[in-house]
C-alpha cells in the first residue's frame, strides 16, 4: 500500500503562510486523524496533496508520486474534501457512473459504494433533495469508487445523524485494517479518540504534533481520580499526609490530580475514610488537544464582561 508523504511544505497566499514549512508521512495500515483550529493548515495542506492548489515550496506526493501524474488518480486516492461538490440536478447513482466512466471504473462499483454508504434507495434521486448527511455518503461513495489504497476524508461525520456516525467510525477502523492509508480531517475531538491510531496536529500552518493519540494524550495530560465521601475532612487529612491535594467541586464530589485510582484507594482505604464513589477521570484527547493548541487559534471568542 501507499503512503503520503509531505516534504518541507509551505504555501504562502500573499503576506500570509498558510502552511509554513510542514513535514510528515501518513502510514498504511492506520487511521491518521489530521487536527487543528480553524485556519491551521488542513484543508490546504489536503488541496496540496490533491494537486488542487501548488505549493510556494516542498513536495506532497503519495507513494512517491505527484497526485497530477498519476494515470486514472481514483483508483489510487479516494477524496472527500466537499459535500457540495456534486452537479445539483444530477442523479447520486449519475454523479458517480460519471466518476466511474473518467477513470474506468466498471458500473458495478457504483452500486456497491451506493449500498455501502446506505444510499442505494435514494440513488436515483436528484443530489439537490439530498440533507447535508446524505451528500456526505455521497462524497465518502464516490471517494470509495475506484477501491483506493489511499483515502482522505475532511470533515466526514459533518452532518452525520448517530447511526452515520458509528457507521462512519467502523468504515475508517475497516479500511485502516484493509492496509490502506486513511488521512481524516475533524474537529470532534471525541469522535477522532474512537477511530484514530495516529495524529497529525496543525497550528497557524506550523506541525505542532505527529503522534500516536495514545502518547499524544498521556504527554500532556495527566489523569486524576475522582471521589465521593461522607467525611471530606478526613479525607483531606489522609491524603495530604501523602503529599496530595483534593479540590472539591460544587455537586459535591472532589477531584485528586495526577493520581492513580489504585494508589488513592489504598490511601483513604487504610485511613477508614467512608467512600460513596472511587473512580478514575482518564484524560481525553480533547483536553490534550486544548492543551497542545490553546496559543494556536487564529480565532478566540471571550465573554463579555457583565
Amino acid at each position: 500500500m501507499t503512503s503520503i508523504e509531505v516534504q518541507s511544505l509551505t504555501k504562502e497566499f500573499g503576506t500570509r503562510r498558510a502552511v509554513d514549512d510542514v513535514t510528515f508521512r501518513v502510514l498504511p495500515g492506520r487511521v491518521t486523524g489530521f487536527l487543528g483550529p480553524n485556519g491551521a493548515g488542513k484543508s490546504t495542506t489536503m488541496r496540496l496533496v490533491l494537486g488542487l492548489d501548488h505549493p510556494t515550496s516542498g513536495t506532497a506526493t503519495i507513494g512517491g508520486r505527484a497526485y497530477v501524474t498519476l494515470d486514472e488518480p481514483l483508483r489510487h486516492v479516494g477524496a472527500l474534501l466537499d459535500a457540495h461538490a456534486a452537479h445539483g440536478f444530477r442523479t447520486g447513482r449519475a454523479h458517480l457512473r460519471i466518476l466511474a466512466a473518467s477513470n474506468r471504473i466498471p458500473d458495478h462499483r457504483v452500486d456497491a459504494v451506493l449500498a455501502e454508504t446506505g444510499l442505494a434507495s435514494v440513488a436515483r434521486r436528484q443530489v439537490r433533495t439530498y440533507s447535508l448527511g446524505m451528500r456526505q455518503r455521497l462524497g465518502i461513495a464516490a471517494a470509495l469508487l475506484g477501491d483506493p489504497g489511499v483515502v482522505m476524508l475532511d470533515e466526514p461525520s459533518n452532518g452525520l445523524d448517530p447511526e452515520g456516525i458509528v457507521w462512519i467510525r467502523e468504515l475508517l477502523r475497516r479500511l485502516a485494517a484493509e492496509g490502506r492509508t486513511v488521512l481524516v480531517s475533524s474537529h470532534l475531538m471525541n469522535e477522532t479518540a474512537s477511530f484514530a491510531d495516529h495524529l497529525v496536529v496543525l497550528g497557524r500552518g506550523r506541525l505542532l504534533a505527529d503522534t500516536p493519540v495514545r502518547e499524544f494524550i498521556h504527554a500532556r495530560v495527566r489523569p486524576g481520580v475522582r471521589i465521593r465521601t461522607t467525611d471530606p475532612t478526613a479525607l483531606r487529612s489522609a491524603l495530604a499526609r501523602h503529599g496530595h491535594d483534593a479540590v472539591e467541586h460544587e455537586d459535591g464530589h472532589w477531584t485528586v490530580q495526577h493520581a492513580r485510582v489504585d494508589e488513592i484507594g489504598s490511601i483513604v482505604s487504610a485511613a477508614g475514610v467512608h467512600l460513596l464513589e472511587l473512580a478514575a477521570e482518564e484524560a481525553t484527547l480533547e483536553q490534550a488537544y486544548l492543551d497542545l493548541t490553546s496559543t494556536e487559534t487564529e480565532f478566540t471568542a471571550h465573554p463579555q464582561e457583565a
